[in-house]
């Protein structure tokens, strides 16, 4: 697995990139190589070089890009790439408008390092972490997904690695977790788009959700590991 830390704080990036390497166990990921970059054009000069980046571990405040900006402009310039967030600004709003921008996952700067191991494991497992948000915080961004055709609900998500999900919808999810976009989606697996938002009504009335962000919610909530797409 090879990573790409972006943030402009050397010490910060040399610690993270320790733990990562030798204190979270990757073995299943043959280890991981951590690169870093201390902004955004360095970042981008790193990517032509190492084209075979899993992940990316972003930074809001960069010398070169301050705020949410940060990330809209990373995602129009790296779209491919799913970015997990870190931040000292761990607002429910922040955290919230960083998963609409397609962010795959939030970790605070501001926990504490037990913490912080944990949530990285999750993620580079292809887990979402996500700090503790109150139910009013996640914006809803979407219509709301369909019921079926008895009117019904299905049970609650639960803590299991199908989620009760069908393989291709499983497929879905990851890259929607991602923060892949329906005709990226559409894509990388091969399916229209009528379809591929057939499978996302399912997926929305199977998480109990209606918008793409709760979904991101949902799987950070459970706890699971949908493993990264592709």
């Amino acid at each position: 697995m090879k990573l790409l830390l972006i943030d402009d704080h050397p010490l910060f990036r040399d610690g993270l990139s320790l733990l990562i390497q030798h204190r979270l166990d990757l073995a299943d990921h043959g280890g991981a190589e951590v690169l870093e970059a201390g902004s955004l054009r360095e970042a981008l000069a790193t990517l032509a070089t190492h084209p075979d980046v899993d992940l990316v571990l972003l930074d809001l405040g960069l010398a070169d890009r301050q705020g949410l900006g940060t990330l809209a402009e990373w995602r129009e310039l790296a779209p491919q790439l799913p970015v997990v967030v870190l931040s000292a600004d761990d607002r429910p709003g922040t955290i919230v408008a960083a998963i609409d921008q397609g962010a795959s996952g939030f970790i605070p700067k501001t926990v504490e390092s037990s913490v912080m191991q944990e949530a990285l494991h999750r993620v580079l497992s292809g887990g979402v972490y996500l700090p503790p948000l109150p139910t009013d915080a996640v914006i809803e961004a979407e219509p709301l997904a369909q019921q079926d055709d008895e009117g019904q609900r299905d049970e609650p998500v639960g803590p299991d690695a199908t989620l009760g999900l069908s393989g291709r919808q499983l497929d879905v999810l990851r890259l929607l977790v991602e923060g892949k976009p329906n005709k990226e989606i559409c894509r990388v697996l091969s399916l229209s788009e009528s379809t591929v938002k057939t499978h996302l009504s399912a997926i929305f009335r199977k998480l109990k959700v209606s918008s793409r962000t709760q979904a991101v919610v949902a799987v950070a909530r459970a706890g699971v590991t949908l493993g990264r797409a592709g």
